[in-house]
C-alpha cells in the first residue's frame, strides 16, 4: 500500500509539474502568436487550396489560385516577423525537449536533448517563403501540398513546445489524418534537411 501511495504521490506531482511548465510555453507561444492572423491565413490558405483543386474549369482554379497568392505572401510576411519576434526569447524559454514524453525540467535536466524552438521557427520562415516563392517551378497542384505540408510541420513544431512530441503528432493524426512522418518527408528539401538536423542534434 505504501508503494502504490508513493507512486500515486509522484504520479500527482509529476502531472502538475508538467501542467504548471506547459501553461507557461501555452502562454509564451500564445502571447506572441496573438500580434498576427497566421491561424487565420492558414485555415483560408488550407481551405482555398480544397476549393481549387475542386473547381471543375481550368479558367476558375486559375482564379483561385490568384487569390491564394496573396494570402500566401501575407501568411510568409507574418510569420516571418513572428519568427523575429520569438528570437528574442529566453534561451531557457527556448529550449524544447527531444523525449517523447513530458517529463517536468527535461530540458534543464538532460540539456543535450533539446533543440532551440526559436531556431525550428526560423526553418519554419524560411520554408514557407520558399515555397511561396516558387523556387522549384512546382505546378501550382504540387506547391499547395508543399505548402500544406510546411504549413501543419510548423503546427507540430508548436504543439511540440507546448506539450511532447507524441501529443504533437497524436494531434495532427487526430486533426488532419496525417502522420508525422509523412510530413517531414513532403516538406521541401532544404526544410527537411535543416529541420532534421536541428532535432537530431545533428
Amino acid at each position: 500500500m505504501d508503494l502504490l501511495l508513493m507512486a500515486i504521490l509522484i504520479a500527482s506531482g509529476t502531472y502538475m509539474l508538467n501542467a504548471k511548465e506547459q501553461r507557461k510555453r501555452i502562454a509564451i507561444l500564445g502571447m506572441h502568436l496573438s500580434q498576427y492572423q497566421i491561424e487565420k491565413l492558414m485555415e483560408a490558405l488550407t481551405e482555398g487550396y480544397l476549393r481549387a483543386l475542386g473547381e471543375n474549369t481550368p479558367e476558375r482554379r486559375e482564379q483561385v489560385w490568384a487569390l491564394l497568392s496573396t494570402t500566401e505572401q501575407q501568411l510568409s510576411e507574418q510569420f516571418n516577423r513572428f519568427a523575429a519576434d520569438f528570437a528574442k526569447v529566453s534561451d531557457e524559454d527556448a529550449r524544447v525537449s527531444r523525449l517523447p514524453i513530458a517529463l517536468p525540467f527535461a530540458d534543464k535536466l538532460f540539456p543535450a536533448a533539446t533543440f532551440d524552438m526559436r531556431k525550428a521557427l526560423a526553418i519554419h520562415a524560411k520554408g514557407i517563403t520558399h515555397v511561396m516563392q516558387n523556387t522549384g517551378h512546382l505546378s501550382a497542384k504540387d506547391r499547395a501540398y508543399m505548402m500544406t505540408a510546411e504549413l501543419f510541420l510548423m503546427q507540430h513544431t508548436c504543439h511540440w513546445y507546448c506539450k511532447s512530441k507524441t501529443i504533437a503528432s497524436a494531434r495532427m493524426m487526430a486533426r488532419h489524418q496525417t502522420p508525422y512522418e509523412q510530413l517531414v518527408n513532403s516538406v521541401s528539401e532544404p526544410t527537411r534537411k535543416a529541420y532534421l538536423a536541428l532535432i537530431q542534434g545533428h
